[in-house]
């Protein structure tokens, strides 16, 4: 026969609470000294993420000033290239112009001695080229030596020498019925430049071109250039 012991309810709830009280004290502890092991600080990683997050905005304003630099640093490549485009094109124009130019001063210089030399029409110069495959360029310098020369009036004839087809050819221009024969008409009292272009039969392989400046139907002078 077993004889138990019970105690009172009041220090039951009372014994009860001292254990609970004991547990969750302990519980603290381990708590503590867990976070003390592992270095664990709410303050101290508070202001370790306020100072990451102040790092990551400093690091994207230096980002953002980076990409405006670029962007300027590109902006102001593409404009100079720009302007090197620009300063090439110009200085092709001045190329020409300089060429045309000396072309012109030549021109100027060879009409000084007109007004003394002999008299008569002559050819002062002469340039043919092919611009195409069946395209023949000329351009002749006419002038008219003496003082009180009076107005020329003639025209132009071609003589146009090559091949076709193997055999050997002759071109005359303008021939009858050509129908810009106007602009081999020549009228002139010093000078006259002329600068046309002509086009060839096909399959017509250029040698050489003769320049025959007419007066009523006879030659004045002429002139040959070959290719």
């Amino acid at each position: 026969m077993t004889i138990r012991t019970r105690l009172p309810w009041p220090v039951r709830l009372i014994m009860t609470a001292l254990i609970l009280g004991l547990a969750g004290a302990m519980a603290m502890w381990a708590y503590d000294m867990g976070r003390s092991i592992t270095g664990f600080n709410p303050t101290t990683s508070r202001q370790q993420i306020t100072k990451l997050n102040e790092q990551i905005e400093k690091l994207m304003i230096e980002r953002d000033s980076l990409s405006t630099s670029v962007d300027a640093a590109e902006s102001k490549l593409n404009i100079e290239r720009s302007t090197q485009k620009q300063l090439a094109a110009q200085a092709k124009v001045l190329e020409q112009e300089n060429i045309k130019l000396k072309e012109d001063l030549a021109f100027f210089d060879s009409l000084l001695p007109t007004a003394t030399g002999p008299a008569g029409v002559s050819i002062r110069r002469m340039k043919v080229a092919l611009i195409g495959p069946n395209q023949l360029r000329y351009q002749l310098l006419l002038m008219q030596g003496g003082k009180g020369t009076l107005e020329f009036s003639g025209s132009l004839q071609l003589s146009i020498t090559g091949l076709q087809a193997g055999k050997n050819v002759m071109i005359v221009v303008p021939g009858n019925g050509t129908v810009d024969a106007d602009k081999f008409k020549l009228g002139f009292k010093h000078y006259q430049r002329v600068d046309n272009v002509f086009t060839l039969p096909e399959g017509v392989s250029v040698k050489a071109v003769q320049a025959r400046v007419l007066e009523k139907g006879q030659i004045r002078t002429q002139q040959s250039a070959n290719l």
